[in-house]
Order: C-alpha cells, then sequence, then structure tokens
C-alpha cells in the first residue's frame, strides 16, 4: 500500500507550483480530484510546443503534471457551484491552491470557512511571496521568484549573469515544498487535524540554496556568479575533451590525486600550487588550463570510463535527449507510458517522482484528464441523480 492512500486531496491549482504538489501526492498513492473552471480548464491545457495539443486542452505543459487525478469542471462564481465544491470539502482531506492571497476569502471559500465545513481539512496555499508581509499582493510567476531569490545573480558566469535557470526551478521546488508539507501534516495524528499550510515560492528557493547564504551569513562572503565552477573546490567544473566537454569533481584529496594519475599529470601533486585544496582554489585558472590540454587528447566517453573507474566523479554533458535516453532511466522505470490518450489520440511518455518505496517506483493508473471528464462520475458519488447534474449544467455551475 502506498503511504497517502485512502487521502482526497481537491487540487484547485493552476499551471505548476499546486498541479506539480498533487501529481507527487497522486503517485503516493492519494485520490486527487482536479477541479477546474468550466470550458477552459487549467491554463496548462492551452501550454506547450505542440499547438493541436494546445488547441485540443491537452497542452504538453498539463500532461506533464496532471496523471493520475480526475478532472470536474465546477464554476466557483455561481451558488450552485459553491453548493457543489462545499460538497466536495466535506469528502476531502486535503485542497491544494495556487491562488494569490485572498482570492478564496472574495469567493467566500477562505480557510476559516472551509475549516467550518471540515475541521480535519489539510488546506495547502502556495503563493509567490506567502500569505503575510508586504508582498504578499504582488503577483509572482517563476522568473519574478529566481530574479528576487538571488537564484538568477549567482547563474552563469560574469559575463552572462543574472541567467534564468533554464527549467521553473521555483515553481517546481515550491510544489516539492507543498508535497512534503502536506505529507506531513497527514502523518500528524494520522491526518486527523485540520491544518492550514502557508507556502512562500520565494522562502522555498531560498531555502534550497543553503550554501550560498550560509557563506554570506557565515563567511562574510557574497555569492557570485561562477559559471561552472564550483566555489568550494577545484578542479571541479566543466573541461574540454576532444570531441566536447565534461564534468569532473574531484572535490577529495584522494580524488585529485587519482585523477592526476590516471591523466599522467603527477607531477601537479608536487607543484604547491595545486598540492592542498586552499592552493587549488588560488589557482583555478592555471590547473584548469593544464588539465584542459591534457583532457583534449581523448573523448567524453573515454575520460568517463577511466576517471569513474579510479572513483573520480565525472560525466558527460547531455542534451535532455540524450539524457533521457540513458540506459539508466529506462532500468530504474523513470518514464511511464500511457496508451492512446483520451483527448490526446495517441501515446504519451511521463516522467514519474524519481523515488521507489520498496524497490519499486511509484505509479499512477490514470493518464492526465480530459477537462471535465469525471464531472458527472464524482458527482453521482456525491449523491447527485442525473436529473440534478444536468440542471447544474444548464444553470452552467459545472
Amino acid at each position: 500500500m502506498k503511504s497517502l492512500t485512502g487521502y482526497r486531496v481537491l487540487d484547485l491549482s493552476n499551471v505548476l507550483s499546486g498541479p506539480f504538489c498533487a501529481c507527487q501526492l497522486a503517485h503516493l498513492g492519494a485520490e486527487v480530484i482536479k477541479i477546474e473552471f468550466p470550458i477552459r480548464g487549467d491554463l496548462a491545457r492551452q501550454l506547450g510546443l505542440d499547438i493541436e495539443l494546445n488547441q485540443k486542452l491537452m497542452g504538453a505543459t498539463f500532461l506533464a503534471q496532471n496523471s493520475g487525478k480526475r478532472s470536474i469542471t465546477i464554476n466557483l462564481k455561481t451558488a450552485e457551484g459553491v453548493d457543489v465544491f462545499k460538497r466536495l470539502v466535506k469528502t476531502a482531506d486535503v485542497l491544494v491552491e495556487n491562488f494569490r492571497p485572498g482570492v478564496m476569502d472574495r469567493l467566500g471559500l477562505g480557510y476559516e470557512v472551509l475549516r467550518d465545513l471540515n475541521p480535519n481539512l489539510v488546506y495547502c496555499a502556495i503563493s509567490g511571496f506567502g500569505q503575510e508581509g508586504s508582498l504578499k499582493s504582488r503577483p509572482a510567476y517563476d522568473q519574478i521568484i529566481q530574479g528576487m531569490s538571488g537564484t538568477m545573480n549567482i547563474t552563469g558566469d560574469k559575463e552572462s549573469a543574472p541567467l534564468r535557470v533554464g527549467y521553473p526551478i521555483a515553481d517546481t521546488i515550491g510544489g516539492l515544498t507543498a508535497a512534503f508539507a502536506v505529507s506531513a501534516a497527514l502523518a500528524q495524528q494520522g491526518g486527523k487535524r485540520g491544518t492550514f499550510i502557508d507556502v512562500s515560492m520565494l522562502e522555498s528557493v531560498m531555502c534550497t540554496m543553503g550554501f550560498q547564504i550560509s557563506n554570506y551569513f557565515n563567511a562574510n562572503t557574497e555569492p557570485q556568479a561562477m559559471g561552472n565552477e564550483n566555489f568550494t573546490s577545484s578542479p571541479s567544473g566543466t573541461f574540454k575533451t576532444s570531441n566536447g566537454q565534461i564534468n569532473i569533481a574531484a572535490n577529495k584529496q584522494e580524488q585529485f590525486e587519482a585523477m592526476c594519475q590516471v591523466l599522467g599529470l603527477n607531477e601537479l601533486l608536487e607543484n604547491p600550487k595545486f598540492a592542498t585544496r586552499e592552493a587549488r582554489l588560488e589557482n583555478r585558472t592555471e590547473l584548469s588550463e593544464i588539465l584542459n590540454s591534457t583532457l583534449k587528447t581523448r573523448s567524453t566517453d573515454e575520460w568517463t570510463e577511466l576517471l569513474n573507474n579510479v572513483g573520480v566523479p565525472c560525466g558527460p554533458i547531455l542534451t535532455v535527449a540524450e539524457a533521457l535516453a540513458q540506459p539508466q532511466i529506462a532500468e530504474r522505470g523513470m518514464v511511464g507510458t500511457y496508451s492512446d490518450v483520451p483527448g490526446v489520440g495517441r501515446d504519451i511518455q511521463i516522467t514519474r517522482t524519481g523515488i521507489k518505496l520498496d524497490g519499486k517506483a511509484p505509479t499512477v493508473d490514470n493518464p492526465p484528464p480530459m477537462l471535465g471528464e469525471h464531472t458527472d462520475e464524482i458527482l453521482g458519488e456525491l449523491g447527485l441523480t442525473d436529473t440534478e447534474i444536468k440542471t447544474l449544467k444548464e444553470q452552467k455551475a459545472i
């Protein structure tokens, strides 16, 4: 049994941080009901690089983090829709939303209202800056948070920084933080205690910047953009080979010594400029030039094999396509395939969680849902008759 089996999650969120959170919970066994506005639903349904999928409201961006969920459409701007939503809340254990602070209150569906309906509800609110503070009402997308957290300022090198990380890292970290917090809240007294979880994307990202922030606070050193160099050790970065580039992280003294032996550069061990970690940091530029001269004599694959065999961490720099094609990814069951997905009309592939439970990668049975695909089914489970469901549709409440 997966750890969250038996828990019901209402996913009221859009695009990435909230949906990503709920998708993690689904993979851990939770039943996730995605609540969407009629006609268009989650904005992510219209996002992605396949225009045809966007037009079908099954955009590639949506597919990425909505597998394992059921979709119901509810118009929360109608009294009838609000009534349906409240009936669902009474059956739920968790609610996840990523609106700006105050939106749910204006809909008459804030935490205090929903807690009265369901005292055990775990309510998780994800926002750019949190539910309090002078910035709480500001809109925030991933890139805004990357900039305001300091992430962009230390990404790239002196010429290219500030630079955005190449994927929505702030949204994703916010979603992971939320999933972690929800899981912790459910573990508290067996999920029988209501909790309000306030997730700030800004704080979530800064929490992961521990090395840089600790050096600022405790070593009186302001973090700098260092490109592919490691600010704590050298040689640790990207180097040129005969056919490309390679990452090498000889962070420990014994790793540096083993690397020098493989490269035929044992004389570096006797050179006071490179003999110790501190000396190598001070002379990293000169050291890199020496290493590049030797590394250019063989291919990336050759050096990867030779260095890893003696315990020196290293690896090629791959494209996304090359990364996905690695046998390691297939061997670990990282990618799931859904056949002939409704609304898509073809097979799709989705990444899973990156964890294993008792040796098995958590999976979900169902592909990402079509908009409102399960509306009638879920309403029927709530006890509504076919006639009542028809009336709700006529009232544009669902």
